[in-house]
C-alpha cells in the first residue's frame, strides 16, 4: 500500500510540475527535485552535444517556478536536495536567482542544498561575492563541464571558454565555498589529439582541484557536427581500449587533494568509483588490468546516455 501511495504521488509531481523540453540533470542529482527554472541551455553550440538542439534558450516566469515550489512544498517531502534545470540556470540574475533560493529555503525548510549546472559564460558573470551570496541561501555544489583540457580541442568543439577561463571559473566557485563538480569527456579530441588531450585535462583538473570528477565516454549523437565529422571521415571515434589510456593518463597525470573521481557513467566501459589521492594507484592498477584483458568491459549493448 505505501509503494502504490508513493508511486501515486510521484506519477501526481511528474504530471503537474510545469516541465517543458528535455529535462536533464546530474546522475547524482537523480533523487533530487527537478525545478526548472530554465529551459534549453544558454551556449547550445558545442559540437558533440545534441541535448537542447531546436530548443531556443529561455528563463521560465518567476510565477511559474513559484507555482511548482508551491507544488513540491506538498508533493515531494522525501527529497532532501533541488536541482536547478536547465542547461545553465547560473544565468539567471543574481536577483532573480536569489529570490528563487529563498522561496527554496523558505517553502521547502527540509532541503539541504540547492545544485545546478554552470559555464565559464554564466561563472564570469558572477563576481566572488554573489556566487557566496548563492552559497549562504542554499547553492552547494555547481555541475561544469570542461570536456578536456586542450584548447585546441576546446576551440574544435566551439565551447567557448580556454582552459585558462575554465581554472579561473572552476577556482572562483571552490573560493566561494561551493562544491564543485566537473565533467571530462573521454575520447572528445579524436585519436590524433588523445595524448594531449589527457595530459591537459590533468593539467587542468589539478589546478581547479574540483571536489568530485565525472569522466563519460563520448557517444556521437545524430545530428550533431561531431557525428557530421565522423560519417565524413573527419572525425576518429577511439576504441575501448584507447579511451581506457586516455583515463589512465588523467588520473596519473592529475594531483588532486580531495576528490571523488568517477567513471561509472553508462556510457564507460570500466566502472570507477575512486577516493583521490588514497585510491590512484589502485584505480590505475585497475585499468592496467582492463587493458591487458584481465578484467572484463562493458558491452557495446549495455552503454548508454
Amino acid at each position: 500500500m505505501c509503494f502504490i501511495r508513493y508511486f501515486r504521488v510521484f506519477v501526481q509531481v511528474i504530471t503537474n510540475m510545469n516541465y517543458e523540453g528535455n529535462i536533464i540533470r546530474p546522475p547524482s542529482e537523480a533523487n533530487s527535485i527537478l525545478l526548472q527554472v530554465t529551459v534549453g541551455c544558454s551556449r547550445n553550440k558545442c559540437t558533440f552535444c545534441g541535448a537542447y538542439k531546436g530548443e531556443r534558450f529561455r528563463i521560465k516566469p518567476d510565477s511559474v517556478i513559484m507555482e511548482d515550489i508551491a507544488f513540491a512544498a506538498n508533493y515531494c517531502k522525501r527529497q532532501r536536495r533541488v536541482f536547478l534545470c536547465d542547461g545553465d540556470a547560473l544565468i539567471i540574475s543574481q536577483k532573480r536567482l536569489l529570490k528563487i533560493l529563498i522561496e527554496i529555503e523558505k517553502k521547502l525548510p527540509w532541503v539541504t542544498r540547492a545544485g545546478l549546472y554552470a559555464n565559464a559564460k554564466s561563472l564570469k558573470m558572477k563576481r566572488l561575492d554573489e556566487l557566496k551570496e548563492l552559497k549562504a541561501h542554499g547553492l552547494g555544489i555547481a555541475y561544469m563541464g570542461l570536456e578536456t583540457g586542450d584548447n585546441v580541442t576546446l576551440e574544435k568543439i566551439n565551447k567557448g571558454a580556454t582552459s585558462h577561463d575554465m581554472i579561473l571559473m572552476g577556482r572562483k566557485v571552490r573560493d566561494a565555498g561551493i562544491k564543485l563538480s566537473v565533467t571530462v569527456l573521454l575520447g572528445i579530441a579524436g585519436r590524433r589529439r588523445s595524448r594531449i588531450h589527457a595530459d591537459e585535462t590533468a593539467r587542468v583538473l589539478s589546478a581547479i582541484d574540483p571536489d568530485h570528477v565525472g569522466a563519460l565516454s563520448l557517444m556521437l549523437i545524430p545530428g550533431t557536427p561531431m557525428y557530421e565529422d565522423y560519417k565524413s571521415g573527419s572525425f576518429s571515434l577511439l576504441e575501448p581500449d584507447e579511451m581506457l589510456k586516455e583515463l589512465r593518463t588523467m588520473i596519473a597525470g592529475s594531483n588532486l587533494s580531495k576528490c571523488l573521481f568517477h567513471a561509472n557513467h553508462a556510457s564507460n566501459y570500466l566502472p570507477i568509483k575512486a577516493r583521490m589521492p588514497r585510491d590512484k594507484d589502485t584505480t590505475i592498477n585497475l585499468i592496467d588490468k582492463a587493458l591487458a584483458g584481465k578484467v572484463q568491459l562493458k558491452p557495446e549493448w549495455l552503454r548508454a546516455l
